[in-house]
């Protein structure tokens, strides 16, 4: 059997990363942020730390942003520009300007100035792997000794741009681990999503071979607590532990019982209180999020309470049941503040006078949200006993009007959510496909629909 060697070596190099450096950091303790949104879907555009909103920018007359920072910590940081947000690692001594078009997130995202470089290798890993997505899926059906050759050589390529890019940077040692690690874990979780998918009736010899690379990986890295290429990589991980040789994990998935099983296999495998708090939260958000199985999270959170000891995540996961059960079927419509077509404020009560199905988009993806007036005019010439009703997650603007005009929507039946995080809290809102189905009385006919499913007209019927 191939053995992974190149594995082995960067995933030492990693770890040395963190103790041993002969390159000189920038002795300077203030951090610059700034950037431009080009089509901005929103005023402001938020950092974040550790799951914790460090400061709002509203954006100025030319779209732009920037603020000094005098006592920021080194780390990774989320900027959200709702509802997009990307990690952007930080360090003191950074001057960092970010150019972004709204309209094509991912893809736009430019840094430039000190500091930038680190994060230009990081959005630039970011697309190479969207890229590779599709040709690895068509790679699942190798064995498991041509999978991993393909892996390593895939590593080794984004190891040799790093090294370059090392080299011309002098990056810090912390700067150096997590950009190393934004390359090395999304293949690590492609090897572990391999052996989910194939390795159900390995024996303990060709498992053993398989992960060898696991003993170079460290499942305690609290510098990588909050940055999703390590989450994801040890969600995956516990998946894997949580399942015997003859489980499927396709069927177990969907499970709440599979899930308390990776939940009790947090803590005798995962080492630091920051890293299982914010692993299990996580784990903890995936559940939840499966509202079929509503009825066993009881359960599931009597677990999540004996695991996560941060009181603000334990308040965060039981706001989000709490939530869950107002939007089950039979209970009113929590009421909203919405914006409509003459920038009003109006109540949601007040837009139901008939069964009615609202339907959500963003200024962010319009290809979808073309697609999806399509399917509510088709779906409206079916169901004349509905009325449908088009929810922006951001507050209403010029451009969105042209668009309407162009596109031939009525703009009395738009409405736009006034506050993206207290609204999308209330109704629960995390996916754009979502569709939640009222009658006339206000009362929750379906709200956790799929609006872009083949049978959502069912639920109509």
């Amino acid at each position: 059997m191939f053995k992974s060697k190149h594995f082995g070596l960067i995933f030492l190099l990693l770890g040395l990363a963190t103790v041993s450096s002969c390159k000189k950091e920038v002795e300077v303790d203030r951090i610059f942020f700034g950037g431009q949104i080009v089509n901005p879907s929103s005023t402001y555009v938020t950092l974040y730390k550790d799951n914790k909103t460090i400061d709002s920018l509203p954006l100025n007359l030319n779209y732009r942003f920037f603020k000094y920072y005098d006592s920021l910590d080194s780390g990774i940081y989320k900027i959200e520009h709702i509802p997009e947000y990307k990690s952007v690692f930080l360090e003191k001594g950074d001057s960092i300007w970010a150019r972004i078009n709204a309209s094509s997130f991912n893809e736009s995202i430019v840094y430039s100035g000190r500091g930038s470089a680190k994060n230009n290798f990081m959005m630039d890993l970011l697309l190479s792997f969207e890229k590779e997505n599709s040709f690895l899926s068509s790679k699942y059906s190798s064995d498991s000794k041509t999978f991993t050759k393909l892996i390593d050589s895939l590593l080794i390529e984004k190891k040799n741009k790093w090294i370059l890019m090392d080299s011309i940077n002098q990056l810090s040692p912390i700067a150096q681990k997590i950009t190393q690690a934004a390359y090395i874990y999304p293949y690590a979780t492609r090897k572990v999503r391999y052996a989910l998918l194939r390795g159900t009736f390995w024996n303990k010899k060709q498992d053993s071979i398989y992960f060898d690379f696991r003993k170079y990986l460290s499942l305690a890295e609290t510098d990588l607590a909050f940055f999703d290429p390590y989450i994801n990589y040890l969600l995956n991980y516990l998946s894997k532990k949580a399942l015997d040789s003859t489980e499927n994990y396709f069927i177990n998935r969907q499970k709440t019982n599979f899930n308390i099983k990776r939940l009790q296999l947090i803590r005798p495998h995962i080492k630091g209180n920051v890293l299982i708090n914010n692993l299990s939260r996580a784990l903890a958000f995936e559940e939840l999020m499966k509202t079929e199985n509503h009825d066993h999270h009881e359960k599931f959170l009597q677990n999540f309470l004996s695991v996560n000891t941060s009181k603000s995540y334990v308040k965060e996961v039981l706001d989000l049941h709490n939530d869950i059960e107002k939007m089950s079927t039979g209970n009113k419509l929590p009421k909203l503040k919405l914006q409509n077509h003459q920038l009003d404020i109006i109540d949601s009560d007040d837009l139901i006078e008939k069964p009615t199905v609202f339907y959500f988009w963003s200024q962010t993806q319009m290809s979808h949200y073309r697609n999806t007036v399509i399917k509510a005019k088709a779906l409206e010439e079916l169901f004349p006993k509905y009325e449908f009703k088009g929810v922006c997650i951001q507050p209403f603007n010029e451009i969105v009007f042209q668009v309407h005009r162009m596109m031939g929507i009525d703009p009395k039946t738009q409405f736009a959510f006034t506050n993206f995080d207290k609204d999308s809290k209330k109704w629960v809102l995390s996916l754009l496909n979502r569709a939640i189905v009222v009658n006339t009385d206000g009362k929750i006919k379906e709200g956790f629909g799929n609006f872009s499913a083949t049978d959502f007209a069912d639920l109509l019927r």
